[in-house]
């Protein structure tokens, strides 16, 4: 197992994408769209790690519960929002599963959820707050791609996972991909060491993990 960096846990992502680089359609198409085999995928990903993140926008969209099948101990269920507006009703609130943190990175002050732990800080705090006050060693994220941008400028991403979908094309110049919308660059380059390749040729899927190149 890999040793977390000192501060925050070690983090890893995963994204479908389709052949022309998209997460998703301009209309945010949700997810059910790739084979079993990746779904089985995503679930394995899952496994083990302390906190599953995810981007409110995503989490709506697919209805997430955060729930890893089979697994007696749940890992914290974390999502991310910038305005603060986290719908009561959606079914994660309904699900027993790990303690549920809300993090609201804007000014707006939330609506409380019984259940729910908010913090009002900054992504790059709460990845601190997540491993010194909660033990949290290894956190896996799961969208979208604005948050996996965040974390990328931050510099914070260990492994990324991709399944390669061959058989989607998205297109739509507001579809989103693994950064978001297209739009201006990176301050600098990530460099990142491909560990997995995997093509499966009947689902017309190929299976990639990448690993953070640091000096």
């Amino acid at each position: 197992m890999l040793t977390p960096p000192m501060n925050r846990p070690w983090i890893s992502a995963n994204f479908a994408l389709s052949v022309d680089g998209k997460i998703s359609s301009a209309d945010h198409k949700p997810a059910g769209w790739t084979s079993q085999a990746d779904r089985e995928r995503f679930r394995h990903l899952r496994q083990g790690v302390d906190a599953l993140l995810v981007g409110r926008g995503t989490w709506e969209t697919d209805r997430m519960t955060m729930l890893v099948r089979d697994q007696e101990t749940q890992p914290l269920r974390c999502v991310v929002s910038r305005s603060g507006r986290f719908d009561p009703a959606h079914p994660m609130f309904a699900k027993p599963g790990g303690p549920i943190h809300l993090l609201v990175t804007g000014e707006k002050e939330p609506s409380s959820i019984p259940g729910a732990t908010f913090h009002r800080e900054s992504l790059a705090s709460f990845l601190g707050t997540l491993a010194r006050q909660y033990g949290v060693e290894r956190l896996h994220c799961e969208g979208g791609g604005e948050l996996l941008r965040v974390l990328a400028e931050l510099d914070v991403l260990d492994e990324l996972h991709l399944t390669w979908a061959g058989h989607t094309l998205f297109g739509g110049r507001e579809a989103p991909t693994i950064t978001g919308v297209p739009g201006a660059f990176f301050p600098a380059s990530r460099a990142f060491e491909l560990v997995e390749f995997q093509p499966v040729e009947k689902s017309g899927e190929c299976f990639l993990s990448y690993r953070r190149q640091r000096l």
